[in-house]
């Protein structure tokens, strides 16, 4: 629990029962089992390490072994091949196997889908409308790529429009973009720290953070997914201690420490407990980096992120970054905070210094989106979809409580993951759901703990009443026959009014 304005915000984690885990254990056994027995009766023809005595091996065993004999089994649940915009609504291009996911082939046919799987969260993928017209407009003026990076002729009046608009938005002094989301992270953060840094970081936190903390060098400790205690105890001990390696017994201190947490973890559903870590940070005199990929645009008042829903103030994080591939439906990201920090970025970071320039029609696009999300385009757009957005985030998390599935998460946040537990669920709900023309993603281990599988649902303003009723039909059909009504928790049975939804705000 965190508190938010007064308020008590919830992260629902609800554990099933133990009969649940044991099958769920089961299962995932068995189907390792079957692997090692296929793959002791069929040895496939796969490549081996020769004369490499001393070295160590290019490749993991069992990660191969898992991928060809347990991740095959299933692998058609995923990189379906879209031919559309991916909006409310997308169209896939249908393919079969015959040989159990060795190989697939088309068979010419596309399936029209409602789309509950893709993180367009304020509905601004789209092929038409004030933002694509901006795009176009762009492209006819600076072409698609400046053909350079952003300190070697790659920075255009377009760029340094984006930056200003991203600083504005975002209440900080400055920002700087980039061309790739994950490289933001992981390009960026070996800028920011050394190796006599301490990193101190959520247990949940994104794969492009864990690799930009790996390449800086700096000492990582971990702390339990939103346990403010844990990570007190970690502050505590780290100002105490200092570092490991001490000259003559003195006490070494560390250089920085920083502490790293996400607005809204993806594959949780979960909202960070940012006024308790303020607070810690505060008194530690830690720093803060906040990784707002999933929460900015999609939550706050205006859009502004998991700073705003908590009425915090953006000075008090260091360093906010975020990512325009979700909300803005771009591509890309940005890093907001003091102008100190931004020039030594600016400087130093490798994405800046490395790789391309933010593509012209890409910055445009994000450019009309602020705008909307601010009102500078004189309308109320971007406030109704934001309202709409959190309007059928409630909606849909209540009648998944009422239907008896367990889902993680703040009832705030539009990422709702709904827990499977057996991974061969996996592959029977994606599949039933595509039957129904429903498209959605399962994940399972190593991207969720091994008896944690679970359909991740994620919600846009562009879904509306009529499809979102239909896919929790069908989801509740599911529910039925394959045994997901797990929560044993209290069901609210009255009828809920969608239009008459109270809101966060």
């Amino acid at each position: 629990m965190t508190h938010k304005k007064g308020k008590v915000v919830n992260n629902s984690i609800e554990k099933a029962r133990l009969l649940t885990m044991v099958l769920a254990s089961i299962s995932f056994y068995i189907l390792m089992f079957l692997g090692y027995l296929s793959q002791a009766l069929f040895s496939p023809k796969v490549g081996k390490e020769y004369n490499r005595q001393g070295y160590p091996n290019l490749y993991n065993r069992f990660d191969h072994f898992f991928s060809r004999y347990v991740y095959r089994r299933i692998c058609d649940c995923w990189h379906y091949p879209i031919c559309s915009v991916p909006g409310a609504e997308l169209t896939l291009k249908e393919r079969v196997t015959t040989d159990n996911g060795w190989t697939f082939k088309f068979t010419g046919r596309m399936r029209k889908c409602l789309n509950l799987g893709s993180y367009n969260y304020l509905g601004f993928a789209e092929k038409s409308g004030p933002c694509a017209d901006l795009a176009i407009k762009a492209a006819h003026t600076y072409g698609l790529s400046t053909g350079g990076t952003r300190q070697q002729y790659g920075t255009c009046e377009i760029h340094k429009e984006l930056e200003w608009l991203t600083a504005e938005f975002l209440g900080v002094e400055d920002a700087i973009t980039f061309g790739m989301g994950f490289a933001t992270n992981s390009l960026n953060i070996p800028a920011l720290l050394s190796k006599e840094c301490l990193v101190i970081s959520d247990e949940k936190n994104h794969a492009s953070i864990i690799l930009g903390i790996g390449l800086s060098g700096a000492t990582v400790k971990i702390f339990r997914h939103n346990d403010i205690e844990h990570l007190e105890d970690i502050l505590r001990n780290a100002i105490y201690y200092g570092q490991p390696q001490r000259e003559n017994n003195k006490h070494v201190p560390w250089k920085k420490i920083c502490i790293f947490v996400e607005g809204i973890y993806s594959m949780e559903g979960s909202f960070v407990r940012l006024p308790e870590i303020i607070t810690l940070k505060k008194k530690y005199k830690a720093y803060l980096y906040l990784d707002e990929a999933h929460s900015i645009g999609a939550i706050g008042r205006s859009g502004k992120g998991v700073v705003e829903y908590f009425g915090c103030d953006p000075k008090d994080v260091d360093l906010l970054m975020g990512t325009f591939t979700k909300s803005f439906g771009s591509a890309g990201g940005y890093i907001g905070g003091a102008k100190a920090h931004i020039s030594l970025l600016r400087k130093t970071s490798f994405a800046s210094k490395y790789a391309f320039a933010m593509s012209p029609p890409v910055a445009a696009q994000v450019i009309g989106v602020l705008k909307i999300l601010m009102g500078k385009d004189g309308t109320d757009l971007g406030k109704h979809r934001i309202q709409t957005l959190a309007r059928n985030t409630h909606y849909v998390r209540r009648r998944l409580a009422q239907i008896g599935v367990i889902t993680y998460g703040s009832q705030d946040s539009p990422v709702v993951p709904l827990l499977l537990y057996h991974y061969s669920k996996i592959a029977s709900s994606v599949r039933t759901l595509i039957q129904r023309n429903i498209a959605t993603v399962a994940v399972g281990y190593p991207a969720t703990p091994m008896f944690e599988s679970r359909m991740r649902i994620c919600l846009s303003a562009a879904h509306t009443k009529e499809q979102l009723d239909y896919a929790l039909k069908e989801i509740e059909k599911l529910a039925d026959d394959t045994g997901l009504k797990h929560s044993r928790l209290p069901r609210d049975l009255d009828s809920i009014e969608y239009e008459k939804i109270q809101l966060y705000f």
